[in-house]
């Protein structure tokens, strides 16, 4: 039966091919040709090898193997991961409403979703689940528990958790529900008017959920400007990225056009509403993780000179998935085309056809690069991502804060102070003697950290060691460390305003779930407070218009 699957799942691909899209029929004497050769290649392989082999694991390598000479986009869903599929498309799962992750061995509570069973029966943010349904976890990598999690609603999910602050675990009877993720994580005002909206991802429900935050922030006050923040996004429909740039576009506006293999297979999409936003001052937020679907409404608005784009480039893929059902609840994800931003423009900047000697895939060089205008004249370039009107960059980490995030120390404190302190609210913050409690507990956890200072010395005493310098200058290394270890010691006092910030964030997100989190991450983020001074400047936002 196995292998029946894999030879149907096959020849269903190349049924789908043949019904939709013309071949010549060459073409099509090679697909019939090569896939006798594989079938007869897996078929002789699968019955005669000297190891007994399992038709299924073989012929999904089969499978990665010709995907990978392709795009990194392209992809094959088995039938086991039909709910990403949901995920990517509706936004949808079954599932208590937990988003997990790996903390010292243990599958850890990262976030309990709001209004979802997990967080309605009381799991909280650093609650470490050790069974799920009688199955002890331990070790476990996060997909596979993510797998016991989910499943259809209606259905029940037992958990046994380990909380900071309790003498024993505690049991858990969880429902399943209809997971909805939200494509918009939060809406709110900041300073003079301008208000903020943070979207995550593009599934079918994004457009409405940018246009109800738009209403609501016009129900609440003077809207005078809006923030789209699309830093990290790494897309979704593209369906749902010409929704979300009709709201802010005259109707009838050309937002992204996309051709495929044949030239008739050319599709122009254009804004085909009124727009609820069409004369607000507008800032798109990106950086180099803005990707797809947030380069096609970054590329829109800046094409069409309706905004402008603030933060770093933007990733640079400019390719275009269509997911294709198969045979057995299998389905591909396949790039059948490029799209074109309203100037012309495509912004896919790595040749994934194309490798140099070294097996790394091409990138378009900038004498390659052609130049398009906006409506207004202004200059932009192709295969090279969307690029800001405003650069603003993304602050620089000191090492004692990548090195503290890396270990999740800030999260493991602020489980530990909840434990200790059961109720706050959003307008929490750090004060001395907490960043002081944060200092005392890192030494409890024996942190330790070499900064990239004590790094380049350590390297700089092996080469000297190495080339026998004399014992004069391997003395001097040994001042300068001292002196570092010094510097070190006062690294708390130092980057104390970049501890205060992440300490706050994490501890109002418990409180206040994550909506408290990003309202309190706003607050201290230079790109968004740059961004908001920028659209309060209507000289400087007009200026940024013109050629």
């Amino acid at each position: 039966m196995r292998k029946k699957f894999a030879l149907l799942l096959l020849a269903g691909i190349v049924a789908g091919l043949g019904m939709g899209f013309f071949v010549n029929d060459n073409l099509y004497l090679k697909i019939n040709k090569n896939i006798d050769i594989f079938g007869r290649v897996y078929k002789e392989i699968s019955s005669s090898y000297v190891d007994e082999i399992d038709p299924e694991k073989f012929m999904q390598a089969g499978i990665d193997g010709m995907l990978e000479t392709l795009d990194p986009y392209t992809v094959f869903y088995g039938d086991k991961e039909g709910e990403e599929i949901d995920l990517i498309t509706h936004g949808q799962y079954g599932g208590v409403g937990i988003s997990i992750g790996a903390r010292d061995g243990y599958i850890t509570v990262i976030a309990p979703m709001e209004g979802y069973s997990a967080q309605k029966q009381g799991v909280r943010a650093g609650d470490r689940i050790i069974e799920i349904n009688g199955e002890k976890i331990f070790n476990m990598n996060p997909d596979s528990v993510r797998s016991r999690v989910r499943g259809e609603p209606g259905t029940e999910v037992r958990m046994k958790i380990e909380r900071e602050g309790e003498k024993g675990p505690l049991d858990f009877v969880l429902m399943r529900e209809e997971i909805q993720v939200n494509n918009v994580s939060y809406s709110g005002y900041l300073d003079n008017g301008i208000g903020y909206i943070r979207l995550d991802r593009f599934s079918r429900r994004a457009g409405d959920e940018v246009r109800q935050s738009i209403k609501e922030l016009k129900a609440k006050g003077e809207l005078r400007g809006v923030i789209l923040d699309l830093r990290n996004n790494p897309g979704g429909l593209l369906e749902a990225a010409v929704d979300i740039v009709s709201k802010f576009v005259p109707k009838g506006s050309t937002i992204v056009t996309t051709r495929g293999r044949k030239s008739d297979e050319e599709k122009m999409y254009t804004a085909n509403e009124e727009p609820i936003a069409g004369d607000i001052p507008l800032a798109v937020l990106v950086n180099k993780n803005s990707a797809s679907a947030s380069e096609i409404v970054a590329g829109a608005i800046q094409d069409l000179d309706r905004g402008v784009i603030v933060g770093m480039r933007s990733f640079g893929k400019g390719l275009v998935q269509t997911i294709t059902p198969l045979s057995y609840n299998t389905s591909l994800k396949i790039t059948t085309a490029r799209y074109y931003t309203p100037s012309g423009r495509s912004i896919q900047e790595i040749d994934y056809m194309h490798k140099n000697k070294d097996g790394v895939f091409l990138v378009t060089p900038d004498s390659l690069k052609h130049e398009f205008t906006t409506e207004n004249g202004r200059k932009v370039l192709d295969a090279n991502g969307i690029a800001p009107d405003s650069v603003i960059k993304e602050e620089e980490h000191s090492a004692l804060y990548q090195e503290l995030n890396r270990k999740a120390m800030f999260f493991r404190f602020a489980t530990h102070y909840v434990s200790l302190h059961r109720t706050g609210g959003a307008d929490f913050s750090v004060d001395d003697a907490l960043l002081k409690d944060f200092e005392e507990y890192l030494e409890t956890q024996k942190f330790e950290f070499k900064d990239d200072a004590e790094r380049k010395l350590s390297e700089m005493k092996d080469v000297i060691q190495k080339e026998k310098y004399s014992s004069a200058v391997i003395a001097s290394l040994e001042s300068i460390r001292k002196q570092l270890e010094k510097e070190k010691a006062s690294a708390f006092l130092r980057h104390a305003d970049e501890l205060r910030n992440e300490l706050q964030e994490e501890i109002v997100g418990r409180y206040a779930g994550e909506r408290g989190r990003i309202k309190a991450s706003l607050s201290h983020d230079r790109q968004t407070l740059a961004t908001a001074a920028l659209l309060a400047s209507k000289k400087g936002y007009t200026a940024l218009l013109k050629p």
